[in-house]
């Protein structure tokens, strides 16, 4: 028995030591990091950022983007890929919150099934109205929607952050407004600048060209105060409307389970992306936000942001 017992232990010891050292070999091979949106949008560029930082250090990163389903089909692959820290998610507010709530099936669990890293920023949102739409502001809008009940159409990419936006808009106001699911942003703001989309959400890295040359309306910013490059535009707020905001947030995670030595690495090396110049002066030209976070304080926050989307889609699914 005493003999048993020492194999065993000496078994224990050598498994110990042997992931001991494939994690100060980390990483030995290209890591893959999972996108949930496709290649040229805000978030595909962020962690093309991310990723070439990284790769610094960390040798080869491989992009690979995940589109579809709100962003859920990324975040069901990431989160059944193997905890080894050779799978990586660049996550989102639709990934991680969005998604999860208005996909029944989502096939994951947005705080449970994964180990966050880092938060990595944060982009406010715009209300946008087409030139050609029949008002040029929120009170005007409102004014509109309850002579013409139904004759509004607001375009948003179909289960991503804008439509949430949308829902909570109309349940917020109670405007009789049409939502017309896209498949992406390009669509929408491309129906948008032809005059066959009245209104709608989108990022203010999205929509900063199209606001400066006058060829798309900025109602609203989704956020407590104006932003310096667009000083024109009321907040929501302002324009009589409370409990309209939100921001396209995005973040590290790795599949649960992950060792917590190749988290703490992995946290570290996104600060320093975060505090690079190359990174930082980039993300600033997007209006994007940053904030340092530890791997605990990331996770909180997304539990909070999936219990807080879950609670406004219940409110605004539930009829008028």
């Amino acid at each position: 028995m005493i003999g048993r017992r020492s194999v065993l232990a000496a078994m224990a010891l050598g498994l110990t030591a042997g992931v001991a050292r494939a994690q100060d070999k980390y990483p030995s091979r290209p890591i893959r990091l999972i996108v949930s949106f496709p290649p040229g949008g805000p978030l595909d560029v962020q962690a093309r950022l991310f990723a070439q930082h990284l790769s610094m250090s960390f040798g080869q990163i491989i992009v690979d983007n995940k589109p579809g389903a709100g962003g859920t089909l990324a975040g069901r692959e990431a989160a059944r890929a193997e905890p080894d820290g050779y799978t990586l998610l660049f996550g989102s507010s639709a990934t991680l919150a969005i998604g999860p709530a208005m996909v029944p099936d989502a096939g994951y669990d947005p705080v449970k099934s994964f180990a966050p890293i880092a938060l990595f920023s944060d982009v406010p949102y715009v209300m946008i109205g087409a030139t050609n739409a029949p008002f040029t502001s929120v009170r005007e809008l409102l004014a509109y929607a309850k002579t013409h009940p139904g004759a509004l159409n607001f375009g948003v990419p179909n289960g991503a952050p804008p439509h949430m936006l949308a829902l909570m808009f109309k349940a917020r106001t109670g405007a009789d407004i049409q939502i017309v699911p896209y498949r992406g942003a390009s669509s929408l703001i491309t129906d948008m600048l032809a005059g066959r989309i009245h209104g709608g959400f989108e990022t203010t890295s999205v929509m900063f060209g199209h606001l400066h040359e006058g060829k798309i309306r900025g109602l609203a910013v989704l956020r407590d105060s104006r932003l310096s490059a667009i000083p024109d535009v009321p907040t929501m707020v302002e324009s009589g409307v409370t409990g309209v905001q939100g921001s396209s947030w995005s973040g590290v995670l790795a599949p649960a389970g992950t060792p917590a030595p190749i988290i703490a690495r992995l946290n570290a090396e996104t600060i320093a992306a975060l505090r690079s110049p190359e990174v930082a002066d980039k993300l600033k030209l997007m209006a994007a936000e940053t904030r340092i976070t530890t791997p605990d304080q990331f996770g909180a926050f997304v539990a909070s942001e999936y219990e807080r989307i879950t609670a406004v889609m219940r409110s605004a699914t539930k009829p008028l």
